[in-house]
């Protein structure tokens, strides 16, 4: 960690202890204990130690399996910690404003969504109006909601009074509104009912972009495929392909979808030299950001941009459920020099 500097990581660490929940760390350690038949009290000192020293977030010791790795398998996954710190560090504080606020980044990103938005704001009632009948079902979303918060789907069919329809999403902040994207034939056939996301977390380097991770997301059924309304994810091979099958952050490990009943192992995600062009044409909009998450949609004419996430987060590989037991951070290493 010898590039970064050391204060994003202390105040991380004394937040991280302000914030110690000793319930939840216990809970944590039970679940560990019970899934991989380790000792409880042996787990929480594992965990503590972990996070302390190996900058490893709970939530990752448990989602990544570590408590069946060893330490040199454990040095190759990528966690939450270091991920912030690579966030404070190469995402330029001045622009990270262009991320957080969604209408800002459909502003600065709009030639590459590709699809139609307005805002709503006071006195244009008649034009959410004409644009929600003109696509029939529209999605809306709050400015600054995260994990799919904030996140609905309207359609024009259920609505009588525009006036009040406009006010109420005035007053809720739900003031972005979309046109809905229209999924590749091979995303709507593992989940036909929510826009299937594709995460690509990469670093430009001021010359060249470098994909760090993909992982393929997907919903059930719902507006969003955020973990929060039932989503999980498989991670994808440099061509595309998913390592293995589905899991989320709570447990949940899916084989095929529970709703489609598709295989997730074989999901191969289409266009997939598109896909990385795209992502190099985003990660030049704005250069001072340089470690982000994008989320893309592969649609029947190609990729469109979703959002970008200056604090990108971390999809990883859970060995359980996979079978391997290396992680990407490797590939950050090389890229990124620490």
């Amino acid at each position: 960690m010898s590039r970064f500097s050391l204060a994003p990581r202390v105040r991380y660490l004394l937040d991280r202890a302000r914030r110690l929940d000793v319930a939840s760390v216990m809970e944590r350690a039970r679940e560990a204990s019970s899934q991989h038949g380790k000792a409880v009290p042996l787990v929480v000192v594992d965990m503590l130690w972990s996070a302390g020293r190996h900058n490893v977030g709970f939530q990752d010791y448990i989602d990544y399996d570590f408590a069946i790795l060893s330490k040199a398998e454990r040095d190759t996954y990528m966690t939450h910690p270091v991920s912030n710190q690579i966030s404070q560090q190469y995402d330029h504080p001045d622009y990270r404003h262009l991320f957080h606020d969604k209408a800002e980044f459909n502003v600065r990103f709009d030639a590459l969504l590709k699809r139609e938005w307005m805002l709503i704001v006071d006195g244009n009632a008649d034009e959410l109006r004409a644009f929600t009948e003109r696509q029939g079902t529209i999605v809306v979303k709050e400015t600054h909601g995260q994990a799919g918060t904030g996140v609905h789907r309207y359609h024009a069919a259920d609505v009588t009074d525009w006036d009040a329809f406009h006010a109420e999403l005035l007053s809720k902040k739900q003031v972005l509104v979309e046109e809905v994207i229209r999924q590749h034939a091979d995303l709507a056939a593992v989940c036909p009912g929510t826009v299937n996301t594709t995460r690509v977390t990469a670093f430009f380097d001021g010359e060249k972009t470098h994909i760090l991770a993909m992982a393929q997301k997907f919903g059930r059924g719902a507006v969003s495929d955020q973990m929060s309304f039932g989503g999980f994810y498989t991670m994808l091979d440099e061509d595309g392909h998913s390592v293995g099958s589905g899991y989320d952050s709570h447990g949940h490990v899916h084989v095929t979808h529970p709703d489609s009943g598709f295989p997730i192992a074989d999901f191969r995600l289409p266009m997939i030299d598109e896909v990385k062009a795209f992502v190099d044409q985003a990660a030049r909009v704005v250069p001072q950001v340089q470690y982000v998450g994008w989320d893309i949609v592969v649609t029947p004419d190609g990729p469109v941009l979703v959002e970008g996430n200056w604090g990108a987060g971390v999809y990883e590989n859970k060995p359980s459920v996979t079978g391997i037991r290396t992680g990407h951070k490797p590939r950050y290493q090389a890229a990124i020099g620490f």
